[in-house]
């Protein structure tokens, strides 16, 4: 117990703490109870703008549901929340509204076994009663912000327990931006402890068995055709396609280090790449989305793995001129801003600008990586403004600026732009619910935008039959008209300018 307490000497400063205490305030608290090194490790893998305020970064939902997803989906794998309770029942319910069917562990806390220690002695007494191999191949243990910021020590929680893995990490949202990184704190977390396993000796087996052909491991979430359909284009060179990363059970992580080159797919797993680059693995940047990015990307595999340029090139007469068929027989026809926290975003942009679709402007809430540069550089090269990082404000002064025939983004972004009579889609539901890859990707797109940009008159008969209504401080449930003040917005208008001149003046001393 004395050394939980050394640990943990800025508990007492953290103990109350939560998201909504500045993000300033709960980093100095971590540093201070033992976590300063972890977030700057943190703050490398997943860096913001150089300078940033609390306001300059991107509005996700609470990052630890990425780490939480990533546990969740996998087979055999139970996980334990440690967190405030409204933070854990917000995360509960996130997680089984996008279809988790399974129990969320929650050790709970007070100030009191926070502050002393006892906290991580539950943690421990649950992980223990929890590690059954006959169940589990391992427990995930997720430390929220306060724990986070308090030093709950999860590194000294036992490695394994009865053959069963103990994984802890730490998903504060003060540290890990988007809820999109913190899907590769684990997936990074379990591919450390499977390569060390991979490194001392036999491992299991996949479950579907080993690949004949040398393997490309997928990294990052994508709609499950799209992994048959990059099977099919690696076949011609003689390579298939290996697991996706987060994968669904332990054993699929080896097969996953087993590989001949790993395909960045989404570029912000910052960590898993470091744990492929140190078991060798070279990293291929980008994906075969549209014509020109299948292209580059096959010849980028294909040198990867030193295969001959006659089987690359075979792969590429096969497959270019289906997809340059598709897009040519689904055109998209229309103004696009795209935006979202997936991190595909660039790829959806790419293939919207070779659909013929004119697209000014892309956001994304991830980081830019030396992994998604030739989709920049692409972008770039035909007049897209790509925005890293970027923030509601920023997605939405978008879409004011450049008056789309279709809004692609989040939902408060979907939200302003219906508002403004421009139809628009929801990113993570419309967009990331359908194949992007190779012909399969080339022609999924055009049915449902172009159906949403033939909404427009539906918009607009709408907002001139409600007009104002509802909207302003018409807003809410009225008894009666509400009657207008003026005298009062003039008294108010007259306050803050005066404000704002003091505020000047004081800033001039």
């Amino acid at each position: 117990m004395d050394e939980l307490k050394h640990s943990n000497p800025g508990a007492p400063e953290a103990d109350g703490l939560g998201c909504h205490a500045g993000r300033d305030q709960m980093l100095a608290a971590a540093a201070a109870s033992g976590n300063g090194e972890l977030l700057q490790q943190y703050a490398r893998d997943y860096p913001l703008p150089e300078g940033a305020g609390p306001h300059d970064q991107p509005q996700s939902m609470c990052p630890a549901f990425g780490s939480l997803r990533v546990g969740l989906r996998m087979r055999r794998t139970a996980t334990v929340l440690s967190g405030s309770a409204c933070c854990v029942y917000g995360l509960s319910f996130t997680a089984h509204f996008y279809g988790a069917r399974r129990s969320i562990g929650y050790v709970p806390f007070s100030s009191e076994t926070l502050v002393t220690g006892k906290l991580f002695e539950d943690i421990r007494e649950a992980v223990h009663k929890l590690a059954d191999p006959k169940q589990y191949d391992a427990v995930v243990v997720i430390n929220l912000c306060v724990p986070s910021a308090s030093g709950v020590p999860l590194r000294l929680l036992p490695k394994e327990i009865d053959g069963v893995r103990i994984i802890g990490i730490d998903v504060p949202g003060f540290g890990v931006p988007t809820h999109a990184e913190a899907k590769d704190v684990l997936a990074g977390a379990m591919l450390r402890v499977a390569r060390s396993e991979a490194e001392a000796g036999p491992v299991a087996t996949p479950r579907g068995g080993v690949s004949e052909k040398p393997t490309i491991t997928l990294l990052g979430e994508m709609f499950p055709a799209d992994p048959v359909g990059i099977g099919m284009m690696l076949e011609p060179m003689g390579l298939a396609a290996g697991p996706v990363v987060p994968t669904r059970e332990w054993r699929e992580l080896y097969a996953a280090l087993d590989c001949a080159a790993v395909a960045a797919i989404h570029p912000f797993y910052t960590a898993s790449i470091r744990e492929f680059e140190t078991a060798g693995r070279p990293i291929v940047a980008s994906a075969p989305v549209g014509h020109d990015g299948t292209e580059a990307w096959l010849q980028a595999v294909g040198r990867a793995c030193n295969v001959p340029q006659a089987m690359i090139d075979a792969s590429k007469n096969k497959w270019l001129r289906a997809i340059k068929g598709a897009l040519a027989a689904t055109p998209i026809k229309g103004r696009v801003v795209v935006s979202g926290y997936e991190g595909s975003e660039l790829l959806v942009a790419r293939l919207l600008v070779e659909s013929g679709a004119e697209v000014p402007y892309v956001g994304t809430a991830c980081p830019k990586t030396p992994w998604s540069a030739p989709d920049l550089e692409w972008l770039q090269a035909r007049g897209v403004h790509v925005q890293y990082r970027a923030s509601l404000e920023q997605d939405i002064a978008a879409v004011r600026e450049f008056r789309p025939d279709l809004a692609i983004g989040t939902t408060p972004v979907v939200q302003a732009a219906k508002q403004a009579t421009i139809p628009a889609l929801y990113f993570t539901n419309l967009i990331s619910a359908r194949p992007l890859m190779g012909p399969a990707g080339a022609g999924s797109l055009a049915q449902v935008i172009n159906a949403a940009i033939a909404n427009k008159a539906r918009f607009q008969q709408m907002r001139e039959f409600f007009g104002e209504v509802g909207s302003g401080d018409n807003a809410g449930v009225w008894e009666d008209v509400p009657q207008l003040r003026p005298e009062f917005r003039a008294e108010t208008r007259r306050q803050v300018i005066k404000l704002q001149k003091r505020r000047k003046a004081e800033e001039m001393i």
